[in-house]
């Protein structure tokens, strides 16, 4: 669930290790007794990202939820092998100001704009112990509660260490960081705060279990569990998961949501693959005191799983999603989506959309989607659409 969807590019690449030779001889730091040979420090350059367009309009009933935005992001990732042991890491997002988010420009009242640049992470990661990775600094938060990368939406960063350990089919983590990008009057989090995690991943015939506990000081203490599988039967392949989270508020966090009670979502789903045919089925339900296991919506201790309806913290709500897909083409495919949330307090909420997504090559990929959201005894309901375009490089 974590995302991690970068791969290397051509063009982009020369570009940026051109751009760093041109910096590198200006300074005129080849020539520094400190310096690696030119040649061999571009050389060890890695440069990866991606560089999104999305366009988003929303129609209802009621005028004032009308909602058409051009959304933009580009994340570029350069990292350097300092010596056989360590290797430098940066990322830098051309975002909405103070954020790992998109830039979004409004086409009803904004008129167009630039985005800024931020440096997101800055680290060094060390690999000199046989299946031992250890990194340092600035970095992405990688863990079940959060998304450390995304190609349009938020990120989760961070200042601390972070160890994984590999042996066997057995993965071990921990993870410190002293300060975060957390903050959020809604529900209390600070980014001041530390927060600890420890985590255990195993595979063995093809099954993966994981568990993970967190503690976010003043904010709460929170684990998971889940467990991915996948069986090939002849033609036929099922990709069984399922997954449960429990957050307790204290402190800050308790106070912004009202409540100490435990937070608690579990779900299961499949998916089965034949041929050019995929279907999916995932349902949840949230706990009596609420639901709120995350930091990130789209996290993998929540659900988030189509488009507008996610899981989003309510307390006894049933979440169903369901789709289908095929591979008409080597670069076409085409899928039917239907997502429900049943609240016990609130209006129910649905949605079903057609999706085409076109695959022009390994690292470009547009998608156009169209359907219906709809708001039980509510103005809100009313059509969706979106384009979206990606280069991966």
């Amino acid at each position: 669930m974590l995302r991690f969807k970068f791969s290397k590019g051509n063009k982009m690449t020369k570009f940026v290790k051109m751009s760093l030779v041109a910096a590198v001889a200006v300074t005129g730091l080849s020539t520094t007794s400190f310096a690696q040979p030119l040649e061999e420090a571009i050389k060890n350059v890695d440069v990866s990202g991606t560089v999104v367009y999305r366009y988003n309009d929303y129609e209802s009933k009621a005028a004032t939820n009308n909602n058409a935005t051009n959304n933009y992001k580009m994340a570029v990732n350069v990292s350097s092998k300092v010596n056989d042991d360590i290797t430098a890491n940066t990322r830098f997002i051309m975002g909405k100001d103070g954020t790992t988010d998109a830039v979004g420009l409004g086409t009803s009242t904004d008129g167009d704009a630039s985005v800024n640049v931020q440096l997101s992470e800055v680290n060094f990661t060390y690999t000199g112990v046989q299946g031992l990775s250890v990194t340092v600094g600035k970095q992405g938060i990688a863990t079940p509660w959060t998304v450390a990368r995304d190609s349009m939406g938020d990120e989760q960063t961070g200042t601390g260490v972070v160890a994984v350990y590999s042996f066997g089919p057995a993965t071990l983590v921990g993870a410190y960081f002293n300060q975060t990008n957390f903050n959020s009057a809604e529900t209390g989090l600070s980014g001041s705060k530390d927060i600890y995690v420890l985590g255990a991943m195993a595979t063995f015939a093809g099954i993966t279990l994981d568990g993970f506990y967190a503690d976010l000081d003043d904010n709460f203490d929170a684990y998971t569990i889940g467990v991915n599988g996948s069986f090939d039967l002849g033609a036929v392949n099922l990709a069984p998961f399922a997954r449960y989270s429990q957050l307790d508020p204290e402190g800050a966090a308790a106070t912004a949501l009202g409540t100490t009670e435990d937070q608690k979502l579990w779900q299961l789903g499949l998916t089965a693959t034949m041929g050019i045919f995929e279907g999916f089925v995932a349902y949840g339900e949230s706990g009596s005191n609420g639901g709120l296991v995350y930091i990130d919506s789209g996290a993998a201790t929540n659900m988030d799983y189509h488009w507008r309806v996610t899981a989003d913290g309510s307390a006894d709500t049933d979440y169903l999603y369901v789709h289908a897909t095929a591979q008409v083409t080597d670069k076409i495919n085409v899928g039917l989506y239907y997502s429900e949330a049943d609240y016990k307090t609130a209006n129910d909420v649905d949605e079903i959309y057609g999706k085409v997504s076109y695959q022009m090559s390994k690292n470009f990929e547009t998608y156009v989607q169209f359907g219906e959201y709809s708001v039980d005894g509510s103005d809100a309901d009313g059509s969706m659409g979106r384009l979206n375009v990606q280069y991966t490089f």
